[in-house]
């Protein structure tokens, strides 16, 4: 791949601005959520291993989605960082290869995560009693499974048609990580078949999971309607608002991001969404399913004790 279709050895992640005073802010700033983000996903995933009343199916598939954002965040903000304080912004080809296959996979294993999770808020609603019997270990550790599964097998396509991609010249990305459209910005040749390809993978990965967890949440509106008492369609909702929260925020910066008319395409200004769900959003987890957590909230609670 690399003697026959390009001439590039290396790229150089142009980042968000050359000012050398707002690079040191941004530093610190991206220092300081990286360090949020780590504590965060690692207290969340401790609880949920230490405390039994959290050994349920959802604070199951919270721990794994603490995990992944763990990694998540990981592929992104070390480069950030150096890249923030360092002249040196360069990153080589394998580098970038690495980079961009294991960001679009956790990407994509994310959406599959979320929609499981989806799943297990429908089940947990609509089957109340049943709910630990439903949900099973084997079921549970099988969506998991699939998600990660799922999401890498379709990055490894996506991945190699990228690279298949012929670099000439030009190797600046004008981002701060290797991803899809900065890449086919800067590659030279012809570029038909790769859009048809990304189009293709972001339908099966993104929107397909997109209308799941739509149809998932439309059979829970239907449980919840059933319901008779104001407080019991409350208490039912409530159990879904973490996860609401999450999937809108998450989704939609990837579909604001990636689904649009290329003409629409503006990298500056799509380097703030990109830095909101590949920086931002996995701080925001633990966040959101621990604030208004009772449980996660006692648990805590009693490991400082």
């Amino acid at each position: 791949m690399e003697g026959a279709n390009h001439t590039v050895t290396q790229f150089i992640l142009v980042g968000f601005t050359t000012d050398p005073v707002v690079q040191l802010v941004l530093f610190v700033v991206f220092l300081g959520v990286y360090s949020v983000t780590l504590v965060g996903n690692t207290t969340l995933m401790l609880l949920i291993c230490k405390d039994s009343r959290l050994h349920t199916p959802m604070y199951f598939f919270i721990g794994n989605l603490s995990f992944l954002d763990l990694w998540y965040s990981t592929v992104y903000t070390p480069k950030i960082l150096v890249i923030c304080i360092s002249e040196d912004k360069s990153i080589s080809f394998a580098g970038c290869v690495a980079q961009f296959f294991f960001s679009a996979g956790l990407t994509y294993s994310e959406c599959f995560l979320l929609a499981a999770m989806a799943y297990d808020r429908y089940v947990a609603i609509s089957k109340p009693l049943l709910y630990s019997q439903a949900m099973s270990i084997k079921l549970r550790v099988f969506l998991v499974a699939a998600s990660y599964l799922g999401g890498f097998i379709n990055t490894s396509i996506i991945t190699k048609r990228t690279f298949a991609l012929k670099f000439c010249d030009d190797n600046v990305i004008d981002d701060f990580f290797c991803d899809f459209l900065p890449l086919v910005k800067v590659a030279c040749g012809r570029k038909d078949g790769y859009q048809t390809a990304l189009f293709f993978l972001l339908g099966s990965n993104v929107i397909a999971p997109t209308v799941f967890i739509l149809a998932s949440y439309l059979f829970i509106i239907v449980v919840i309607a059933r319901i008779r008492s104001t407080q019991g369609r409350l208490k039912a909702f409530s159990t879904c608002s973490s996860h609401l929260i999450s999937v809108t925020l998450y989704y939609g910066s990837i579909l604001y991001t990636y689904v649009r008319p290329p003409s629409s395409y503006s990298l500056g200004r799509d380097k703030i969404t990109s830095t909101f769900y590949t920086v931002v959003f996995p701080m925001l987890n633990p966040m959101i399913y621990s604030l208004r957590n009772k449980d996660v909230k006692e648990a805590f609670y009693n490991l400082l004790k």
